[in-house]
């Protein structure tokens, strides 16, 4: 279990390149000139490429295996706190902006590129555990690869650092320690593979990198306001593993 510590690690350190060597700030940081940059596709290649590879590779389904032997060992009773931590990362970033911690990004803009960050996720997150029909080690069914509630805690821990990485790194930090987490009890549940979980983390933060990085482009061509209209939408996506869906919220 200690060995997962390598997604908060990974998480972590891409948190820290981003901070000190400022990649994807031009001038000031701001959603207008947030730019694409490859080196910010080195960790979340990096784990879900070994996802992959742990699909077809007999060393690494051994690795999994022992993984899985171990937990079991310290299993008393299963808990269900990864079906709400998943969330968490992301509505705090709400309940920060609530109680008066400014984000970078107003509501309106925050809100259409987190639902693009999880549309993204849940899509190919259900397209991979169609694919691949990987037995979960339960054995209750064959979408264990990869973790959709993992992608949903990595998409929210990114989208949580990219908000308030100006206020405090530690913002970032804390989003991507809860995230850690939700992956580790989903092994610890038995509901998921270690490879599973590395390459769900990869894909959730690779969906909110790629919601920042376009969003510019899609508000000058499709979400253009009207000084006129105050009010603002949200459509939140959503995959739990055997649902797909997503919720519609509209203020004026």
């Amino acid at each position: 279990m200690l060995k997962t510590v390598l997604l908060f690690v990974l998480g972590t350190t891409s948190i820290c390149a981003q901070n000190t060597k400022n990649d994807t700030i031009a001038g000031q940081d701001t959603l207008h000139n947030l730019k694409f940059n490859y080196k910010q596709l080195i960790v979340p290649g990096v784990l879900i490429g070994y996802g992959f590879i742990g699909l077809e590779s007999d060393q690494l389904k051994d690795y999994n295996a022992e993984i899985k032997e171990e937990v079991n060992e310290d299993i008393d009773h299963k808990v269900s706190i990864d079906d709400f931590s998943q969330w968490a990362p992301a509505v705090s970033v709400y309940g920060l902006n609530a109680f008066g911690v400014k984000g970078k990004n107003n509501l309106k803009d925050r809100s259409v590129i987190l639902a693009g960050s999880y549309l993204m996720m849940s899509a190919s997150v259900f397209v991979l555990k169609s694919i691949t029909r990987v037995q979960r080690p339960d054995g209750s069914s064959n979408n264990s690869f990869p973790s959709g509630h993992t992608a949903t805690a990595f998409a929210g821990a990114e989208f949580m650092y990219q908000e308030y990485k100006d206020q405090s790194v530690w913002y970032g930090v804390a989003g991507y320690a809860v995230a850690t987490a939700t992956g580790m009890f989903r092994m610890y549940n038995d509901r998921h593979w270690l490879t599973d979980v590395v390459a769900g983390a990869g894909i959730g933060i690779l969906s909110t990198k790629t919601a920042y990085w376009i969003y510019p482009y899609l508000q000058k061509k499709v979400f253009r306001s009207s000084k006129e209209n105050k009010s603002t939408s949200m459509i939140m996506p959503f995959y739990n593993g055997k649902e797909l869906g997503c919720s519609f919220v509209r203020r004026f």
